[in-house]
């Protein structure tokens, strides 16, 4: 399986990006992972919310292949413990999915259209985060479901 997670916007922090960076390494000693960047929308100051969010899920659909199973990163999704989202990985791995795609969403989450398209939808947490800290902490939680499945020391009960 291969795992795609899709960002609007480039992280501008350095020590953020280089804790990405790293987990990303670290995860693809596990499994093939892409993280996917969408340039930030030009001129939203001109759009309203939903002009904005519509523009956006054109281009996140833009990334999506018919066959990818589509998780959004959403306030309102499921909410697992680090081992119950590694057991859902590992039933996504089972299901025989060739490319597990999850969207982290601009500022003012997705389109109508997006939603429709989604499979599913979890939640990081019941707090709000920036987006470029989401990335972190989602990378993170891949990388730590990865580690529980393979009965590695990385992860604590």
């Amino acid at each position: 399986m291969n795992i795609k997670l899709i960002a609007i916007g480039k992280t501008d922090n350095k020590n953020l990006q280089s804790l990405i960076d790293e987990y990303q390494k670290r995860l693809s000693f596990y499994i093939k992972f892409d993280l996917e960047v969408i340039p930030d929308i030009k001129n939203v100051k001109n759009l309203s919310e939903s002009q904005q969010k519509e523009k956006e899920g054109e281009l996140i659909l833009a990334k999506i292949t018919p066959t990818d199973q589509l998780i959004l990163l959403d306030e309102n999704g499921k909410t697992f413990s680090s081992v119950t989202f590694s057991e859902e990985l590992q039933k996504k791995m089972n299901a025989g999915i060739k490319t597990l795609v999850f969207v982290i969403g601009g500022p003012y989450g997705f389109s109508e259209t997006v939603y429709a398209k989604a499979n599913g939808k979890i939640s990081l947490s019941l707090m709000t985060f920036s987006h470029q800290m989401v990335r972190l902490f989602f990378i993170e939680q891949l990388y730590r479901g990865f580690t529980i499945l393979k009965n590695e020391p990385y992860h604590h009960q």
